[in-house]
């Protein structure tokens, strides 16, 4: 199968979200250079990257909004619910257990995990907070398929060793640090301070 690039699959969803749009909107079909336009890249570029998947549209009527949406949909896998695991109950943790577009998009927040016990046995949103020591019955118990790690940076690694042995092959960092896991594990990374340091140089440059 071919590799299908980081910056490809991020097109993909902001696809999705302007087809949704779109589909608010009324609108039944769509253009490639309309679909371009709200995404900022070129038409060139939406139809590469659609034609890694298949056929998709006609030439002179353009795509069906919601076929394109729901073939997207299969593509990124949110077709289906993914059970989630969240590591860490402070602000992070809360606002992500808060995020509703995680469960509009079939992710569904099936665990909250922490090791202060002042947070244990708190609920957030319905969701008892349970003790990280038991991470191994709950895991597999809850049948989680991604883990959000949101702990401090000195206690990440830890975290993602703990959830890579118990079976998680999918990860999503808030931590500010470099995740160290085996190939056939997925890390994203989520770093606010990086971000802002990059808007910080634009704006000095200008």
């Amino acid at each position: 199968m071919k590799r299908i690039s980081d910056s490809t699959i991020r097109r993909l969803s902001k696809y999705y979200r302007s087809l949704e749009s779109l589909i608010e909107r009324g609108v039944e079909t769509v253009s490639s250079d309309k679909l371009a336009y709200m995404d900022g890249i070129t038409s060139a570029q939406v139809r590469k990257d659609l034609s890694f998947f298949g056929s998709f549209g006609k030439r002179g009527l353009g795509y069906s909004t919601k076929q394109l949406k729901k073939s997207i949909s299969e593509i990124l896998g949110l077709n289906r619910e993914w059970r989630v695991a969240i590591v860490g109950a402070g602000n992070v943790g809360r606002a992500l257990a808060d995020y509703r577009e995680f469960k509009k998009q079939g992710f569904k927040i099936s665990l909250i995990l922490d090791n202060d016990p002042r947070k244990i046995g708190t609920k957030i949103h319905g969701i008892e907070v349970k003790s990280i020591k038991s991470a191994d019955e709950l895991i597999a118990k809850e049948k989680i398929d991604i883990a959000i790690i949101a702990v401090p940076v000195s206690s990440a690694q830890r975290v993602a060793d703990l959830i890579v042995e118990l079976g998680v092959k999918a990860i999503l960092n808030f931590a500010p640090v470099s995740l160290k896991v085996p190939e056939n594990v997925q890390v994203k990374n989520e770093n606010m301070a990086i971000e802002i340091e990059s808007l910080s140089y634009y704006l000095k440059r200008k």
